[in-house]
């Protein structure tokens, strides 16, 4: 299910949903990077791939994973 119905009426995006999206963005942002949410850490989630070999990272929100994949990319 991608949508559930609001308090007006209308259908928002559910939470996975707004997780895929987020995802998709992240990953849009950052070409080879695979990102993704963990339902059962509750952490988000990249695997950057680098000249000395894939990095795994984690964050407590979609900004913070952002900023981490900037660092390590910055620093090759």
């Amino acid at each position: 299910m991608t949508a559930q119905r609001g308090a007006a009426g209308r259908d928002e995006p559910t939470p996975a949903a707004m997780r895929a999206a987020t995802a998709r963005g992240l990953q849009a942002q950052f070409p080879g990077v695979r990102v993704w949410y963990g339902e059962a850490t509750g952490s988000w989630w990249a695997m950057v791939p680098l000249h000395g070999g894939p990095r795994l990272l984690e964050a407590a929100s979609p900004q913070q994973l952002r900023d981490e994949i900037m660092s390590v990319r910055s620093r090759g």
